[in-house]
């Protein structure tokens, strides 16, 4: 029953998304501020970002040095990549969740970062 009400769910997302064309849904930003915990990531010029919110990013920088603000709490701004993909991923996902699907909400996405700004010289979790 629950595959079939996300199949549902699913089909109702695409055809409003084809109506709409190529605006983002809920006026969402292809650029986002993003707070949480900075981690490095699996090589020296990638990060992970675990959001306050639960969401988990891998961010980089050209621009900004991140490396000095490993294990703080940060508020990263930047550009989501492949932006209308992650904005309709996540329309989808509340979607979802609004019709009692009672799977984790929580997002995962790519974030090239312009700008950081120290929160905390630490991070609480």
């Amino acid at each position: 029953m629950r595959n079939l009400l996300l199949c549902l769910v699913l089909a109702c997302t695409a055809s409003v998304w084809a109506m709409a064309g190529d605006n983002d849904t809920k006026g969402k930003s292809d650029t986002r501020t993003v707070t949480g915990c900075l981690t490095q990531g699996d090589n020296a010029k990638e990060f992970n970002l675990k959001a306050d919110d639960g969401s988990t990013w891998e961010v980089r920088s050209s621009n900004v040095s991140l490396a000095e603000h490993v294990g703080h709490t940060v508020a990263a701004t930047g550009v989501v990549s492949n932006a209308t993909a992650h904005n309709m991923k996540e329309d989808t996902k509340d979607m979802a969740h609004d019709t009692g699907m009672k799977k984790d909400n929580r997002e995962h996405g790519h974030l090239k970062v312009t700008d950081v700004q120290m929160v905390s010289d630490s991070c609480s979790k």
